[in-house]
This record gives C-alpha cells, structure tokens and sequence, in this order.
C-alpha cells in the first residue's frame, strides 16, 4: 500500500505536463491489431527487422524475401511482427502495403537507437537495425527477435572504437535475438569479448558450440554455451525473464549445411570487397551494405542466395522458440494454482469469470487537485475488478456465484481473499511469480476521477487453458458473466459453450478497447446482455463496421437517441442492453412486453419488437461520493440478481440504481452493507422514484 500512496503523491507533484507526455508517447508506436490481438492472448509473437527490407537487399528480391520470412513464421504457428518508423511513427507489424512502401523508398533512413528521436521528431520513415527493432519489440512486450545477423565491433574497432549499438542494446534490453551469428567482416573475437563484457548469454543453437560467422557455420570462435532445441531454447529465455536481468540473450544459428558450401568463395569476395571499401573509404553504418552488395556481384548471387537461406532457417528455428517458450508460459499456470476444478463446491446459478483486483483510492479534500504539490487527501485501501465486484453484490444478494479468476502468490493476494471468505473463490488462481493486479485511482473532492494507475498483467493468465477447465460449471449455470479484462480466446470458448448449451451470457465491457473483444468475430452472436456505455457502445458497432457518431451529443434527448440508434443493430441477437450513462442515468433497450423492456431471458429467439426505457439515477452529492470505481459493477451485479429471482423490470433496474447509490457513498467499490433488504425499492416511498420514460425506436 505504501509504493502504491507514494506512486499517487508522484503523479501528483510530477505535474499535469508529465502524465500528458506519457500520453503523447503511447502515440508514437502502433502495434497492428493481429500482434496485439496475439500478446493479449498470451500467443507466441516474433519481431522482425526491416533494415534487411530498406538495406538489405535489392528490389524486388527485399520484398520477397519479407513476405516468405512473414510465411514461415506464421507457418510455425506464431504472429509475425515486422518493425518499421513510418512517418514518424514506430510500427511493430506492417500491412502488405507498408511492407511493399519500404521496399522501393528510394532513399530510406536506417533507423538505430540513436537514430530514433531524430526520425519521430521529423515525421521520417525508415528501416529498423536490430538496435531499434529491439527497443520496439521489448516496449510491445514480444521476447523474441528473428535478424540475418548482429552488427559487432569493426575491424581496427580498438583504434577507431565503430562499434554496433546492436551489442550495447543486447547489454540493456531483455530480449532473445536469433540470429547467424555475426558477419566475417567485423572482428568476430572482439564482438564476442564486447558481448561478454555487457552480460550477454551468448549460445549456439545445435550439438556444437562454434559461433557461426553469417555465410559460414564456423568462425573460429566458441560460444559460451549451445542449446539443442527449442525447447533447450526457451527455457533459457524464461529463465533470463524471470531473473530480471536487463540484459538479452543471443542464439546464434548456424546457415543450413546444403548453402554452407559457398562459404569459402563468399569469404574471399568479402576481402576483396573490403580492401575495395576501404580505398574509395566507405566507413560507419554504410559499409555494411556496401560489403553485401559488392559481395553478391563478385559471386554471381550465391551470396544473396545464402544469405535469403539462412534468414529463411533463422525465422524457423525462431519461430520454434517462440512457440515453445509461448507453451511452457501457458504450462506454468495450473502448477501454481490454489484450487482445482476438481476441488469445486457444488454447481452455481451464476459463473463470473473476470478480474481480481487490490484498489487504493486517494481522494482530494479540495475541488480541485493542483499538479506540482502536495495536496490534502486520504488514501484507502479496497478490493475491486470487474469480475470481482459482480460477483461480490451477487453474493451479498443472497447468491453463490462461482468467481473464476487469478491473483498472484503474494501478500496482496493474502489480503483480497481474505476479504472475500464471503465468496465462492474456489475457481481462482493463485499464481507463482505473478503479481495480483493492482488499481489506484485518485478522485476529487467533487467526486470526479482525475487519474487512473494500473498494474493488470495476470487478468491474461484468465485465458482459454485455464476457463476450459470449468466447462461443466460454465454448461450447466443459469447465467455467465464475463468481464472485458480476460483474453479474447476465453469470451470466444464461452461464448461457443452457450451456443451450444443455451447459457444467458452477460458481458461487461469494461472500457471502450476491451468492449470490441466478442465483436471481433461471431462471438457476440451468443451474447444474451451487454452493459456498456456510450463510448463502448460506439466501439462495438465500429468493430461490426457500422457507422458511428464522431463526437458524441451533450443533451439528454440526443444522447438517447444515438443509445438506441447503436443498440438496435446489436439487438438483432442479444436480448437486451443496458446502456449505463453516468448523471443521466440508464437507458434499457430491448424486447418490448407488458408496456415495459423485457429483462427476464428468451425462450425462442423470434421476431420482436423492440423498445427503449430510460431511467434517471439517484441523486448522489459530491460531499458523499467517496469511491466511483464500482458504481457500475454494483449496479451490473443487483440487476443480475434480480432478473434471476424473476423480478419486473422495474424493481430490476431499482435495484441496481440503489446498489450503485451504496457503491458510490462507499469506501469499497461494493458496498459491505449490501443486502437484498438494502436494495428492496419497495421500502423507498413511491413518489421519491424518478419516473423512467419510452425512448422512441423506430
């Protein structure tokens, strides 16, 4: 608790300047959707350098090459992730058209560590050395990195000290590089001394222990070490991650035997083409590429052909790691766990799968908090996430919901499931080595949300592997709740179990990214309920490609009818959407029965018309909002329960607007004091009830 108030206290003395550079920067780098798609789900993922694209090779032999290199990767069964500065910006997976710009720019920049705020500053565009692929790739949070070959000390490197920024970023950048080792026309022996003084595993992969020299299997020197297999491989890359050290690990592949052959020939055309270098004195970053292509005409194209052979062999062999390393991550998660499916209690009515989180809540005592000093608050401590907080109000209101989720092995973890001895927490995770995710928020006096912090990483362990486990669970509930945080493979494997079992499934988006997960496929089809907001509800129909408002309206009467403009088409298959709307409280959309929205589940999906109804929420002060992270998950959680014990629409929704009333005036995101006598609207006097009114739906 005490990191966390004093991360709060940073943030607010740092200044509204800093938080808004931390912004900016987020848009300096893209990671196209089907990388992200892949780290999200804990898929292996393996970076790629397109200096070999922009220097590399000639067109269109450099476009080929990067399209074949892309196909082995997927081809092994990971997501390739070509790195690239576009117009200033850096690019970690390239579409076929920016593959194809790079390849005939005319006069692309290489891009290198130092080469980086220059590029982005100008809005330039280039190719990425191993240096800055390895920056790219470790911020997108890929470990494993696929290169022809590493840059290292030059020759007379000792006199004019040219050495690669590749083999300083080895030295401070936790990533595995594959590569063919180091080219024959650096000084191999002093790379190597260089790379050990930075820390540097270096190790061949294979039975020998020669460190290979690119065109050849055998430079002459040794490795530290060898590694057999990817399997050998991929422990070795945990192992460095789980240490910390800030320091890569090079795996050196040697060029397949049938292109070893030409080695010798290409060796001698490297001299030539050095002594022919240094005399029309070509120096620093272009005598690479220089070399390469006098190279490639003194032997008639044998070496670009070696040289495609063994960038064909790296991205295998890389690819094989990365999918081992990929499986033993995903392996790790059942022997860390507290309980097993098998240890279940008896079957719930309801499953929650989502998210476990520690809050910390620091509210200013003023109306408003002046960044760069210390202000008047208090800090609490409380538990949260969505999964969490839905499954705690249905419990406090008289259900026993299964939770599945995961928190880490440490004293965080100690402390939420002791709060949570009210819950069915059989179906949660306990993990080794993980931390339990961790949410601090700081709010005015007003009530108002002024900065957000978190630490989520685990929800991910949330993932297919471990959910499928409870399929007899998840088969045979009345409802599942599913929290927008877990990966897009788990909402799919649900989503599939109630196609096919007819489960009633609730998914809560979460935020407007998260809420376009089951809208990426079919899966929303098998969705029942949806709570989102405006902003989520605006996601969704942009990821069915629909056409959405571009700013979103001010007035009460606007911001209703584009609610029910966005539901409808969602409408064609889910039951009913809950568009939660801040102040202006709730709008529900769905099957129109008995002069009301219908809320109670279908029994045969048929034609129906549909209607909206708009609720006002409860008035709340400022003076008393104290929490505003549960409001939503509360209100979720008693509108859920009342749709299972049969209740009208009307006592639903009253229901769920007085447990978020309770949440807000609550230091914890469901209040403690949550009952069903608590949330019964028929002890508030009738006339003190807002009046819910028809929103048109054409």
């Amino acid at each position: 608790m005490r990191i966390l108030k004093r991360a709060c206290a940073l943030i607010l003395r740092k200044g509204v300047h800093t938080y808004q550079n931390i912004l900016h920067n987020k848009d300096l780098f893209r990671i196209h959707p089907s990388v992200s798609e892949a780290l999200v789900e804990n898929k292996p993922v393996v970076a790629l350098e397109s200096t070999i694209i922009t220097h590399g090779m000639p067109y269109p032999h450099n476009l080929s090459t990067a399209k074949e290199v892309e196909a082995i990767v997927r081809a092994e069964g990971a997501t390739p992730a070509t790195v690239a500065v576009i117009d200033g910006e850096i690019r970690v997976g390239l579409s076929l058209d920016e593959l194809d710009h790079l390849a005939q720019s005319k006069r692309p920049l290489k891009v290198s560590r130092r080469d980086l705020p220059y590029v982005i500053s100008k809005g330039l565009s280039g190719g990425t050395t191993v240096s800055a692929t390895m920056i790219a790739a470790h911020r997108a949070g890929i470990p494993v990195f696929v290169t022809g070959g590493i840059g290292g000390v030059h020759r007379d490197g000792q006199n004019s000290l040219d050495i690669s920024a590749d083999l300083t970023e080895l030295g401070r950048t936790p990533i595995a590089v594959v590569s063919a080792g180091v080219k024959s026309i650096l000084d191999i022996g002093r790379t190597l001394e260089f790379l050990e003084t930075q820390g540097v595993c270096v190790v061949t992969y294979g039975t020998s222990k020669s460190f290979p020299a690119f065109f050849t299997p055998d430079s002459g020197f040794p490795s530290a070490y060898n590694v057999q297999n990817p399997s050998e491989a991929a422990k070795l890359i945990a192992g460095t991650l789980s240490l910390g050290l800030q320091s890569g690990v090079l795996i050196a592949v040697p060029v397949p035997e049938e292109h070893a052959a030409v080695g010798q020939q290409i060796e001698e055309a490297i001299q030539a083409a050095l002594t022919e270098g240094s005399s029309e004195g070509v120096a620093g970053k272009d005598v690479t590429p220089f070399i390469l292509q006098k190279v490639n005409e003194l032997t008639g194209g044998k070496s670009l052909q070696a040289n495609i052979a063994l960038i064909h062999n790296n991205a295998k062999v890389g690819s094989q790691i990365a999918c081992a390393l990929s499986k033993q991550m995903r392996e790790r998660t059942p022997n860390g766990l507290i309980n097993h499916p098998e240890n279940l209690s008896a079957a719930s009515d309801v499953v929650v799968i989502g998210g476990i989180n520690v809050d910390f809540i620091a509210k200013g005592k003023t109306k408003t908090l002046h960044f760069g000093q210390l202000n008047p608050g208090s800090v609490c401590q409380t538990f949260g996430g969505v999964g969490r907080n839905i499954a705690d109000s249905l419990s406090r209101l008289g259900h026993q919901p299964l939770l599945v989720s995961a928190t880490g092995d440490d004293a965080n973890s100690d402390v939420v499931l002791n709060y949570c001895k009210h819950m069915n927490t059989s179906g949660v995770a306990r993990l080794e080595k993980q931390s339990t995710a961790t949410y601090c928020a700081v709010i005015t006096q007003n009530g108002e949300l002024s900065l957000e912090l978190g630490d989520m990483d685990i929800h991910q362990q949330i993932n297919e592997n471990y959910v499928s486990q409870f399929e007899r669970q998840i088969s045979s509930a009345t409802l599942v709740c599913l929290d927008g945080n877990i990966p897009i493979s788990a909402i799919n494997y649900v989503c599939s179990l109630a196609g096919k079992h007819n489960i009633n499934v609730w998914y809560e988006p979460t935020n407007a990214e998260k809420a376009r997960k089951p809208f990426l496929s079919d899966a929303w089809k098998s969705l029942s309920y949806s709570s989102p907001n405006l902003a989520e509800l605006c996601t969704m129909n942009k990821t069915l490609g629909l056409k959405t408002p571009e700013v979103l309206p001010n007035t009460l009467d606007e911001i209703l009818s584009v609610a029910v403009d966005l539901s409808r088409p969602l409408l064609e298959h889910l039951h009913c959407l809950v568009v939660t709307l801040g102040p202006s409280g709730v709008l529900l959309c769905g099957e129109q029965e008995g002069g009301s929205v219908n809320l109670q589940p279908r029994r045969l999906k048929k034609k129906r018309q549909l209607c909206a109804l708009h609720y006002p929420v409860l008035a709340v002060t400022p003076e008393e909002t104290i929490n505003v992270s549960g409001a939503g998950d509360s209100l979720a959680g008693a509108l859920i329960a009342g749709i299972l014990r049969g209740k009208d629409t009307d006592s639903c929704v009253r229901m769920g607007l007085l447990a978020a009333k309770m949440s807000l005036s609550s230091p914890h995101p469901v209040s403690p004091s949550l009952t069903l006598e608590s949330v019964d609207p028929n002890k508030i006097r009738a006339h003190e009830w807002p009046k819910p009114r028809f929103v048109r739906v054409d």
